[in-house]
């Protein structure tokens, strides 16, 4: 399992930003897919997004296509997930994950390593 450490998170009202970085150690990030999850309470696991190794190509769920972003600052050896426009309804947990192709990121699919998850709320 590949170690990835997030960081951010937190509170925010209806209609602001959030920002969550999920950092690298020990592997170069750019050689994996790297993608969000996250789970609200009483609902499944959600794909979020995905950047492939290559940068070349992201994925966003229809939920947050539009409104979040996936950078990658590869001399940080860091993705993020930067979060505009949020909803009630983008609270949870959220988690970076590592798998060879963003295609791999779906239920069952093969995960090389998991962030600690970052809880993010928004509420008035």
């Amino acid at each position: 399992q590949l170690q990835l450490v997030e960081s951010g998170g937190g509170l925010v009202q209806p209609g602001g930003s959030l920002r969550l970085s999920c950092a690298a150690s020990g592997f170069a990030l750019n050689s994996y897919a790297i993608g969000w999850f996250r789970q609200a309470p009483g609902k499944e696991r959600e794909v979020v997004s995905c950047i492939s190794s290559g940068g070349g190509r992201t994925n966003y769920a229809d939920s947050v296509k539009g409104r979040f972003t996936i950078p990658r600052d590869n001399a940080e050896n860091t993705v993020y997930l930067q979060m505009n426009s949020m909803k009630p309804e983008d609270t949870g947990i959220y988690y970076c994950v590592a798998s060879p192709l963003c295609s791999d990121q779906v239920p069952g699919g093969y995960l090389e390593g998991w962030g600690q998850g970052k809880l993010v709320t928004v509420s008035s």
